[in-house]
C-alpha cells in the first residue's frame, strides 16, 4: 500500500473505542473529533490521522502541521466553552500516533512553533478547568507533535509495543544534530533510557500512568478493546479522585520516587526556617 494511504493506529483505535462513531464535520481530514461515551460518560476523542491527499506534503504520514494544531486547539475549546457552566467536565481522550510536527519550509513561515503551543495550550486549559484529559499512545509520539497532541493529559497510557515509540526527534534527524551514527545512538540509549526510543525506557522515566499490553495493537480485537477501555474508565476515576488539576501526578509514580526524595529534601531546609 502506498505510504500514507494506511489509516494508522490513531485511525484504528479511534474508529473502536468510538464505536465507529462518525466524525464531527468541519475539521480536515487530518484531524478526527468524535464525542462518544467514555465509562458512560459523554468524552470527545481527538486523533490526527494520515491524509494522503493533504495539500501539505509535510504532513501527510500523520505529522502535526499548522492546521492539525490550530484544530486540536479547536477541538478542544469547543468542549471547554460548551461545558463552562457545568460542574461535571467532559472528559477529552487525545489518542496519539504522530509521527512528527511537521517540519518544512512553509510551515516556519507560518509560525508553526504558535500552532502547537496553541494546541497545547488549549489541553493545559482543558485540564486546569477540570475536564479529565487522558492520553493514550497507541503508536509513535514525536517531537513536537506529542507536546502539541496529549503531553499535557492528566494521565498518559501506552501500549507495550515496539512500534510504540516516544522521542524528541527521529534516530535520523538525531544523528544529524549530534554529529553521530544511528548506530552511535543506539548503543548510547541501551545505556542511557531518556536517549532510547522504546516505550519500555520512556516508561522508566515515571511519565507514564499505565502501560498496556494488547494481542492485536494495529487491529485492536474485542479483548484489546475491553482492556483499554477499561484502563481508561479507571483514569478517569483516577483523575476525577484526585483534586490536583496540575501534572504533580506524574511525581507520585515509581519511577520518580527518587525524584521526590530530592524535592523533599531540599525543601526541608526552607521548612525549617
Amino acid at each position: 500500500m502506498e505510504q500514507g494511504k494506511e489509516p494508522g493506529r490513531g485511525a484504528a483505535w479511534l474508529a473502536a473505542l468510538t464505536n465507529n462513531g462518525k466524525a464531527l464535520d468541519g475539521y480536515a481530514a487530518s484531524v478526527r473529533v468524535v464525542d462518544a461515551a467514555l465509562a458512560g460518560e459523554p468524552a470527545r476523542y481527538i486523533a490526527v490521522v494520515r491524509d494522503a491527499a493533504n495539500p501539505f506534503p509535510r504532513v501527510r504520514n500523520g505529522e502535526v502541521g499548522l492546521v492539525e494544531a490550530w484544530m486540536i486547539a479547536r477541538a478542544v475549546r469547543e468542549v471547554i466553552a460548551a461545558d463552562a457552566a457545568k460542574a461535571c467536565k467532559r472528559p477529552i481522550v487525545a489518542v496519539i500516533d504522530v509521527a512528527s510536527q511537521a517540519y518544512g519550509r512553509r510551515e516556519e513561515a507560518y509560525g508553526i512553533h504558535q500552532a502547537l503551543a496553541g494546541a497545547a495550550a488549549a489541553y493545559a486549559d482543558a485540564r486546569l478547568a477540570g475536564h479529565p484529559v487522558i492520553g493514550l499512545i497507541v503508536g509513535k509520539a514525536m517531537s513536537g507533535a506529542l507536546l502539541a497532541h496529549g503531553y499535557q493529559a492528566n494521565r498518559l497510557i501506552a501500549l507495550d509495543d515496539p512500534a510504540v515509540m516516544v522521542h524528541a526527534m527521529g534516530k535520523a534527524a538525531a544523528a544529524r544534530v549530534t554529529l553521530r551514527s544511528v548506530e552511535e545512538l543506539d548503543a548510547l540509549a541501551a545505556t542511557i533510557p531518556p536517549m532510547a526510543y522504546d516505550i519500555g525506557s520512556f516508561a522508566q522515566l515515571g511519565l507514564l500512568w499505565r502501560l498496556l499490553r494488547v494481542e492485536h495493537p494495529d487491529a485492536p480485537s474485542a479483548r484489546d478493546l475491553d482492556r483499554v477501555d477499561s484502563c481508561l474508565a479507571e483514569a478517569l476515576a483516577d483523575i476525577r479522585a484526585d483534586t490536583q488539576r496540575d501534572l504533580s501526578g506524574r511525581l507520585k509514580q515509581p519511577a520518580r520516587q527518587l525524584s521526590q526524595q530530592v524535592r523533599d529534601r531540599l525543601r526541608t531546609p526552607w521548612r525549617e526556617d
